[in-house]
């Protein structure tokens, strides 16, 4: 786990469970070692301070590619983060430079370390879920890792979109993890893919009860999801 990751869970982390209370379901699906991708809805940007708050190993998010190439002061603490986190920078410009996202969590997972995502590839403008993108069966393939369904209740209100601060107490935060999925063996053609991604899909709607949408949610601006879509 980076040096920094670690510092964050043991002073960061226990005072946003403190804040937020998550009330979290599953952790004995989490492997003690070993690669896993984890997909999970999206809701809010809390969403990835509650799930690398609660997951007891070291979980690689990405981020945009912006963040690691700032100038000046700010732009040299937020490489000095993110890269201290661990993170995984993204292409906003789609192509070939997009998937560099995928192309370098491949050996991470390999190594085996945890890399979180989110299938719909941006946050659920209504709180519905929407119809998964494939790069997250391609991914699990290509590692030769398991995918563990996480669904995530309550982020919404805690910090709805356009919120820049979080609002402890607005709502019960609940997180649950799904059993592991194994696409091992399975075809990588465009067919099995969205097989793979719908099965997925299904099971994080199981976790959350969300209405589920058969149609791809509006792309925004920062959308970092699933870069490998």
């Amino acid at each position: 786990m980076p040096l920094l990751y670690t510092i964050g869970k043991l002073t960061v982390g226990p005072t946003v469970r403190l804040a937020f209370r998550p009330h979290v379901e599953g952790l004995e699906h989490i492997p003690p070692t070993g690669g896993a991708i984890f997909a999970g809805n999206h809701l809010s940007v809390a969403d990835e301070l509650l799930l690398g708050t609660v997951v007891p190993r070291h979980l690689a998010f990405w981020a945009k590619s912006e963040y690691f190439t700032g100038t000046g002061v700010k732009g040299t603490i937020s490489k000095f983060v993110l890269t201290g986190l661990g993170a995984i920078p993204v292409e906003r410009a789609g192509g070939r430079a997009a998937l560099s996202a995928f192309d370098a969590a491949i050996p991470v997972l390999k190594a085996g370390d945890l890399v979180a995502v989110y299938p719909e590839g941006t946050r659920s403008p209504d709180g519905r879920l929407y119809r998964g993108r494939t790069g997250t069966a391609r991914l699990a393939l290509a590692a030769g890792v398991p995918v563990i369904p996480v669904g995530v209740i309550g982020t919404d209100k805690a910090q709805p979109i356009g919120t820049r601060v979080p609002r402890p107490g607005k709502a019960k935060i609940t997180i649950k993890f799904g059993k592991p999925l194994d696409f091992t063996g399975r075809s990588d053609d465009r067919t099995s893919l969205r097989q793979m991604t719908d099965e997925l899909m299904a099971e994080i709607q199981q976790l959350t009860g969300q209405e589920y949408v058969p149609r791809y949610a509006p792309r925004r601006a920062e959308a970092t999801g699933d870069p490998t879509a």
